[in-house]
């Protein structure tokens, strides 16, 4: 079993000051793989102090030098890839292939995104014409605290640490607790490439205890998190007595319209990426809504694709579903679809239980639910697991009403061939995210969402800026320059 109960702080690996041991559990297993410790007050007072006496120099500092030491981090991350697959795989069950290509692949995504948006931001900058000798400079808002969940590990600190050393930030990373191994290894990769020390430090924790102490700390001056709604209000509660910016990246409940004219491979696509990641991914499209006349095509189409889905162990090569995460997500899930039976939606697929020849580890069934109305606990509540509610609806109104009808506004998806259809369903849906046609969201784009969904923007430029404030200067010397 791996020791992994060092904290990265101040450029050194050290014991924790008040810790207490946690076994990190691998899922397709049910066994402990590796033991942390959950760091107390002293370990949070020491990280914090260590990121606001490497600010000054950090932050000041020419931000091209910045930009050479987020390159050098994404050389030694690129170099250690194989290492963090297998760390996301055993920590939290991401099949190894899909762990390599999409959890450790987004990593990289989000890195060369950043290296590219860096020279869309200007640090120091004119007003305009009308004010010769003012400046508008943006410089590092401080400390932060970085809190990150653990169902894309390296999607979740990438797009935190990254933007924050571009900006001239200091940070303390804690990830979530159920699956710190990749961040372990990402302290590595972030000592290797030579961040200064203080810059970055890392300390492992549970909510109410690292969590809570950095949301509150004085010394921090701001929070960006990423997990769960009820978390979030949690957080930003804490924060505001020291009145710190609070990022907000929370749950979803995403619909998929699919109307009748849409592409014969919409209901398959949909299904599948309800279903991928074994369906913990917060812009999952959870509810697919369907147009009356192809509805019950629909239903036997996403059935099918349940059916075919293969799970098995995250440790097996191959194109299937994991596990959950956890006995707890096992629990929530199996309960959530037991009360969509209770509630009188139709099961199509999958259901309670493991699946069959898995009697051990996290594993659930991907399961489709018909006839679902958007009043049912299934489609109201953020299951994250592989659960699929299937709701029909008459019209273009009826679809955008039962899409809108949520607290969530992370992401939405649009399925159809017209054209202005898709555009006006586009300008009419609340969510920060819309997905149209099996389409992703171009390289910089931002991610973040409306309502319940959170606050603020991660990815490109406006992660860049989200840590970064704007200073107003007037009397600029010009000679100066």
């Amino acid at each position: 079993m791996l020791d992994k109960r060092e904290f990265y702080i101040d450029g050194a690996w050290v014991a924790p000051r008040d810790g207490t041991d946690l076994d990190v559990i691998d899922p397709s297993t049910e066994e402990p793989c590796a033991v942390i410790s959950l760091g107390g007050q002293a370990d949070t007072n020491a990280a914090v102090a260590a990121a606001r006496a490497a600010l000054p120099g950090f932050m000041y500092a020419d931000p091209s030098e910045r930009l050479a030491l987020v390159k050098r981090v994404l050389e030694v991350y690129n170099a250690r890839a194989q290492d963090m697959a297998k760390a996301i795989s055993m920590e939290m069950g991401a099949p190894i292939d899909m762990s390599l290509s999409s959890q450790v692949g987004a990593g990289t995504f989000h890195i060369e995104n950043f290296i590219r948006a860096f020279d869309e931001v200007d640090f120091i900058a004119p007003l305009g014409d009308h004010a010769p000798e003012d400046r508008i400079i943006k410089e590092a808002i401080g400390v932060c605290a970085l809190i990150t969940p653990w169902n894309w590990p390296m999607n979740q600190i990438t797009l935190k640490v990254i933007p924050a050393l571009l900006a001239g930030c200091t940070m303390i990373l804690k990830p979530s607790e159920t699956a710190p191994l990749s961040a372990h290894i990402w302290a590595e990769i972030l000592h290797e490439a030579g961040v200064p020390k203080g810059v970055f430090n890392l300390v492992n924790g549970d909510g109410p205890g690292v969590g809570t102490q950095l949301s509150g700390h004085p010394g921090v001056d701001m929070v960006s998190f990423t997990g769960s709604t009820r978390a979030g209000i949690l957080i930003s509660k804490n924060a505001a007595d020291s009145l710190k910016r609070v990022h907000l990246e929370l749950g979803g409940k995403g619909a998929n319209i699919i109307f009748a004219d849409a592409d014969e491979k919409a209901v398959v696509r949909g299904a599948r990426h309800c279903f991928n990641n074994t369906g913990q991914s917060c812009n999952a499209p959870t509810r697919m809504l369907v147009e009356r006349s192809i509805y019950d095509r629909a239903v036997e189409t996403a059935a099918e694709v349940a059916n075919k889905t293969r799970v098995a162990s995250a440790h097996e090569s191959g194109n299937h579903m994991g596990p959950l995460v956890s006995q707890a997500q096992f629990d929530k899930v199996q309960g959530l679809i037991q009360q969509g039976i209770d509630e009188g939606a139709r099961l199509v697929a999958g259901g309670l239980g493991r699946p069959d020849g898995l009697n051990r580890g996290y594993f659930v069934r991907p399961t489709v639910f018909a006839d679902v109305n958007n009043d049912m606990t299934i489609a109201r509540e953020e299951i994250f697991g592989p659960v699929l509610s299937i709701i029909p609806f008459e019209n273009e109104d009826e679809a955008l009403t039962i899409a809108n009808d949520t607290p969530y506004g992370l992401t939405n998806y649009v399925q159809s061939q017209d054209g202005a259809k898709r555009n006006r369903a586009a300008r009419k849906l609340r969510s920060g995210m819309v997905e149209m046609n099996g389409k992703s969201r171009g390289r910089g784009a931002p991610f973040g969402g409306m309502k319940a969904s959170g606050i603020g923007r991660e990815g490109g430029v406006w992660g860049i800026e989200d840590f970064l404030e704007v200073k107003a200067v007037s009397g600029w010397s010009n000679e100066a320059d």
